[in-house]
């Protein structure tokens, strides 16, 4: 992941989800190491400071460590952090007799949903609604999965690289569904109350 910085006051981005953020929308501002301040959104700022980025306003010392550059952690530990402590999308004798492709599209899901972008499209759900979603490969050979959470009025598509050092990362995002491609809206997914993602695989 990326740490945003835009130049121009025209759009502003959260550090860690990459989501633009709204006109008007509280934020706090962090700085992740010795290179400056970033906007970090609210749904993100738990998530910021489990990590050990300090909050704009702080003391300086001595809650930071002078290791702190060499403890901290990589972008993929601030995404993927949680992981462990979510249970998985299906269990181990359901993921036996699944095919090849239905169990990738198992671990994109419990990739995704141990990422802090699960936060970013449970708040989003709050305010616009159950999505729409879809977990499909992206053509090719790259192994890649493509994440679909779409709303009448927004998408976002996410990118899903099990061997990255970064698995999951925001690709593109749009306001009207129609601009994805057919594959993309073929809804196979849920998303639960709490943002984790559901795909539509028999439990039985």
């Amino acid at each position: 992941m990326r740490v945003t910085r835009v130049a121009t006051s025209a759009t502003r981005t959260c550090a860690v989800c990459e989501r633009t953020l709204l006109m008007g929308e509280h934020t706090m501002r962090f700085a992740p190491d010795a290179s400056g301040y970033v906007d970090v959104c609210t749904l993100c700022q738990e998530v910021a400071l489990e990590h050990g980025w300090l909050r704009e306003g702080s003391p300086t010392t001595p809650t930071v460590p002078l290791d702190h550059r060499r403890r901290r952690k990589s972008w993929s530990s601030l995404l993927g952090s949680r992981r462990s402590e979510e249970a998985p999308v299906a269990a181990e004798p359901i993921l036996r007799r699944l095919s090849e492709v239905e169990l990738e599209v198992v671990e994109a899901a419990d990739l995704f949903n141990g990422s802090a972008y699960r936060r970013t499209v449970a708040g989003i759900a709050k305010s616009l609604g159950p999505p729409q979603a879809s977990i499909v490969p992206l053509s090719g050979v790259s192994g890649e999965m493509v994440i679909t959470v779409a709303w009448e009025i927004s998408w976002y598509q996410y990118r899903v690289t099990p061997e990255s050092a970064q698995p999951v990362r925001l690709a593109e995002r749009g306001h009207d569904v129609e601009e994805l491609e057919g594959s993309f809206r073929a809804w196979n997914a849920q998303l639960a109350d709490d943002g984790r993602l559901m795909p539509d695989i028999a439990r039985v």
